[in-house]
């Protein structure tokens, strides 16, 4: 009797820190029964060993930042069937898309003896800028349980159940008292996707959009609603300029409010 191929997973790195990797090797046993389902052929924190391509799914870590690196993603999505971003560095630029509110010939003058060797793009873009993708996972880095649903989906043949959802509905399944109505803290957690459990709101202390924005965010009420209560405008760009600072939402809000 032939035996039925596994799917070929392959994880790639671009310009990241490799939290959302290692996320995926945190999973533990639950890893172990993935590799049980999957034929992982490129996995560099994992193994050294390299198969070639097509793979079936890729997961890609890292934002764009290179001209190398803008011509490599073309070659993983061409050879992947299925191409998921992993992190907010993937999703939306990450905590280096700070550079694209600035002049990075700047940067790499005052940085670098010789700039002339450093090659490097003006912005630090997301993976979706470059090429069509089949799935974002946000976070930084991403929920591990939500790395595993998400693969599962996949080979399962079946869509994804990741929220859409805001953390302020995490706080409310843990019983978390609202940080910003009882002790007036800035929070974002009214705009920012669900994945972390409410984590930084447990500990009294307002969310910081790791996960992005969430489904259709009203960024513009949540920053008047920080100003009626005092925040001023550097506090409310500097809140909206993190992990994702990049994103859409999150950009054009900060942008507004750095006059």
């Amino acid at each position: 009797m032939v035996s039925k191929r596994k799917p070929k997973l392959a994880v790639w790195k671009f310009a990241s820190c490799d939290g959302c990797q290692l996320s995926l090797l945190d999973c533990e046993d639950e890893l172990l029964s993935l590799v049980g389902r999957v034929e992982i052929a490129n996995f560099a924190e994992a193994s050294r060993a390299v198969i070639r391509g097509p793979y079936d799914l890729s997961l890609v870590e890292g934002s764009i930042t290179t001209p190398h690196d803008a011509e490599r993603i073309q070659r993983v999505r061409r050879d992947s069937k299925r191409l998921i971003v992993i992190g907010a560095c993937a999703t939306a630029g990450g905590i280096q898309a700070l550079r694209n509110f600035q002049d990075v010939k700047e940067f790499v003058s005052i940085v670098y003896a010789t700039p002339d060797y450093i090659a490097t793009l003006d912005k630090s873009t997301p993976i979706a800028a470059h090429v069509p993708v089949d799935f974002e996972l946000r976070g930084c880095p991403v929920n591990k349980k939500q790395l595993l649903e998400l693969i599962s989906a996949l080979l399962s043949g079946r869509k994804p159940n990741i929220p859409a959802y805001s953390v302020c509905v995490e706080c409310k399944q843990r019983g978390t008292v609202c940080v910003m109505v009882a002790r007036g803290e800035p929070c974002m957690g009214p705009v920012t996707q669900a994945g972390c459990g409410a984590l930084c709101p447990s500990y009294v202390r307002g969310c910081y959009g790791c996960f992005g924005p969430m489904e259709n965010p009203n960024v513009e009420s949540l920053t008047a609603e920080w100003r009626h209560r005092g925040v001023q405008a550097p506090d409310v760009v500097r809140a909206l300029r993190s992990f994702n600072a990049y994103a859409e939402p999150f950009r054009r809000e900060s942008e507004a409010h750095d006059q």
